[in-house]
């Protein structure tokens, strides 16, 4: 690995955790941008997490390494948004799901239908696109293009 590479593999060292790094918001959602869905697997517990983390939150092990994730997974909750921000008050309702993926991490994210179409247990799939322009002006100045990743029925 070169010295400009973020680590992919922890414990990581202050200096490792740096904004291209996948254990990193920023990180992650340039990684995402570019099509790759990184999460962190402990390597003592076997736990996945997304977005990855530099410690397991299942055991407390720093030894993670950052794996690309399915995208494929199954509602395991979700729920309506009627109340949305002020910046999406004209997308209400939307559906909001927290999804298992395939490797067995949980990701929330929009869900691309209506409530009454959604279900427990229902087979998803993740999308990632450009934030409209809509997003990107809600958008916090540190998340400016960041893409946007919803979930779709499969």
């Amino acid at each position: 690995m070169s010295d400009d590479t973020p680590s992919l593999r922890g414990p990581l060292a202050p200096e490792d955790v740096t904004s291209d790094s996948p254990f990193t918001l920023p990180g992650f959602f340039d990684a995402l941008a570019e099509g790759t869905l990184y999460g962190a697997v402990c390597e003592d517990c076997g736990n996945a997490m997304v977005p990855p983390r530099p410690a397991c939150y299942g055991c407390g092990s720093r030894s993670v390494v950052a794996e690309e994730q399915p995208r494929e997974g199954r509602v395991v909750s979700y729920t309506e948004v009627r109340t949305a921000p002020p910046a999406f008050a004209e997308r209400a309702p939307y559906t909001v799901a927290v999804v298992e993926l395939a490797s067995g991490a949980r990701l929330t994210g929009r869900v691309d239908a209506d409530y009454e179409s959604v279900s427990i247990d229902a087979p998803v799939e993740l999308v990632v696109r450009e934030p409209s322009a809509e997003e990107q002006k809600a958008a916090l100045s540190y998340e400016e293009g960041w893409p946007v990743h919803e979930f779709e029925l499969r």
